[in-house]
């Protein structure tokens, strides 16, 4: 029997319910509204209470501090001539940051540079994370040239320059030895840039500016600092007298192949250095050549015994003191003069000589016999008045006192030796001072390197160390040195009355005094009637024929000083040998 069919019963559909619309319409809003809430208060919290930050924060990547460069003070002779001038130089300066990613360039950046290419590559990478470094400071125009065009080549970024000044010297060796030279911050290292670093120094200037995203300034905002340039100074020295000088005396370096060689010239009146050399020299714009004792300005940080020419002021002591007169007669026979167990002797047997003859002849007998008329302090007052054993006061840095003990502590041979030039040690500069003393009748004045009308140096005070008279007295005794009977003929200049004195010093080594290792000395003044310049010549270990003082280092006095008259347009005063000169010039002419 078949099974009853189910009949299928249709299921009511569901009640459709409206969507609640204004709950959407109020969820959205108050999601609007929080989030208005929340940039307003986000605005705020950036726009009033971060605004300080969040302005420095803008300004560090745009808005920079940027150097405004400087020149240090320029150096001059006493005519204005520049001896010393900063000129601008490009510096070449780096991102590393950015120029990491251009460290393929850097062998030929370094070629242009003449820099090691390794040294360069790891500097780079040691500061990766820097936005800042040096490259090269102060390279020429040349390499700047190339490094742009190199920059432009490649495309590189994170290179880029700026100007800086660079020190130069117009002399050369000529000046070297008195200027000095500066640092790569442009410091005063040695000579006057040393001494004077404070006034020449000049300082930077800042100002604000913006910089676009290659760092280059678009836009000067202000200036924050204005830069301090530094003060010019005018040096005593006359640059065409300084290059006569130098020639002179390199010449006669080389003629007599010695070691080296100082020249000092004194303005009398008022003790400003006029020349000032040394050999051998060296090149202050190039430091890479020659060592650092070419360096030395020999004239005031190397001492020597200037031998017989202090035996002027052994007569000078003498003559104030009543005990001698131009005329004493003083025997100096057979040559030698024994003292305690030592023998003092001259060049050839003299005689019987005047005092004047002592000094014509430079004989050490008769100087050594006039200073044992007088007590060691007496000698000592003179030497200790001329300034031997102090420094000059010229303020010029390394400047020694050399050497002058004290008589309390004399024996009998020192006290002889200290007659004719031994036992005591000076400078080339202290040894002008001196006779500048008998150039001034008896006025001593400190020496300076800065031109004293310019109210740089001021005044020179003058101490009186000699009476007027016994100045006079010694240089007209002096006159005959540079006679034909003098020790010193080849110092005489037509024209012009000269007094000088010859010096020939052993230098002293380890063991003592040392064979053919000798110091030839002039020193000497004109015109004598009322000298205007005094001179001093030394040729160190002159290894030629000839090494004494007379024949070595008066030529130089003689061609250096002849020229000096001329360019200070200082009158002849004696014309009659100039007259005799002219008459033979036009007799020679064709």
């Amino acid at each position: 029997m078949p099974a009853p069919s189910r009949r299928r019963v249709p299921r009511p559909e569901p009640r459709r319910v409206k969507p609640n619309l204004e709950g959407r319409r109020r969820l959205v809003l108050g999601l609007l509204a929080g989030g208005f809430v929340l940039v307003s208060l986000a605005v705020f919290y950036r726009q009033v209470i971060e605004t300080d930050f969040l302005r420095a924060e803008g300004e560090r990547r745009y808005l920079r501090l940027a150097e405004i460069p400087a020149r240090r003070g320029m150096i001059t002779d006493r005519n204005g001539e520049p001896l010393a001038v900063s000129t601008p130089v490009e510096t070449l300066w780096a991102e590393p940051r950015k120029f990491v990613e251009h460290l393929d360039a850097v062998p030929a950046l370094a070629a242009i540079l003449g820099l090691d290419a390794a040294a360069l590559h790891e500097r780079l990478l040691a500061n990766r994370e820097r936005g800042f470094m040096y490259v090269k400071r102060r390279i020429g125009f040349a390499e700047a040239d190339a490094v742009r065009a190199l920059i432009r080549e490649r495309q590189l970024g994170g290179l880029d320059f700026e100007t800086e000044y660079r020190r130069f010297y117009p002399g050369v060796e000529v000046f070297g030895h008195v200027i000095g030279f500066t640092d790569i911050e442009d410091r005063g290292i040695e000579g006057i840039e040393f001494a004077h670093d404070a006034r020449l120094r000049s300082e930077p200037g800042l100002r604000r500016v913006i910089r676009d995203g290659r760092k280059r300034i678009v836009q000067e905002v202000e200036q924050v600092r204005a830069p301090h340039q530094g003060a010019d100074l005018a040096l005593s020295l006359d640059r065409r007298l300084q290059y006569l000088a130098y020639r002179e005396l390199m010449a006669a370096v080389r003629e007599h192949d010695a070691i080296g060689g100082t020249l000092v010239v004194l303005d009398v009146e008022s003790g400003e250095v006029l020349a000032m050399v040394n050999q051998p020299g060296y090149n202050p714009n190039d430091l890479s050549a020659g060592d650092s004792d070419r360096r030395r300005n020999r004239s005031v940080t190397d001492i020597m015994e200037p031998g017989s020419t202090l035996k002027p002021f052994v007569v000078a002591a003498a003559l104030e003191r009543g005990l001698v007169s131009p005329e004493t007669r003083i025997e100096t026979a057979p040559g030698f003069y024994r003292v305690g167990r030592n023998l003092v002797r001259d060049v050839h047997d003299y005689g019987n000589l005047d005092v004047t003859g002592v000094i014509t002849k430079s004989s050490n007998v008769g100087s050594v016999k006039i200073a044992q008329m007088m007590d060691y302090a007496d000698l000592w007052q003179i030497y200790d008045g001329l300034g031997f054993g102090h420094p000059t006061g010229v303020a010029f840095p390394g400047e020694v006192s050399g050497s002058l003990r004290h008589y309390s502590t004399w024996r009998v041979f020192e006290h002889a030796t200290l007659a004719f030039g031994y036992g005591v040690s000076v400078t080339a500069l202290q040894l002008a001072q001196s006779y500048a003393v008998l150039a001034a009748d008896g006025l001593k004045r400190s020496p300076t390197l800065l031109r004293r009308d310019s109210s740089q140096a001021g005044e020179a005070p003058a101490t009186r160390v000699l009476s007027a008279e016994t100045a006079r007295t010694v240089r007209a005794m002096m006159e005959t040195v540079v006679s034909e009977r003098g020790t010193a003929r080849r110092a005489a200049i037509a024209g012009y009355r000269v007094a000088g004195k010859t010096g020939t010093a052993k230098k002293a080594g380890v063991g003592g005094y040392a064979g053919r290792r000798y110091q030839a000395v002039f020193a000497g003044m004109a015109p004598a009637s009322r000298p205007r310049l005094v001179m001093v010549v030394m040729i160190d270990e002159p290894h030629g024929k000839s090494y004494y003082g007379g024949l070595v280092a008066a030529p130089v006095f003689q061609r250096v000083m002849e020229g000096a008259l001329r360019l200070f347009n200082v009158p002849p005063d004696d014309p009659q040998p100039a007259m005799l000169l002219a008459r033979r010039v036009e007799a020679a002419e064709p």
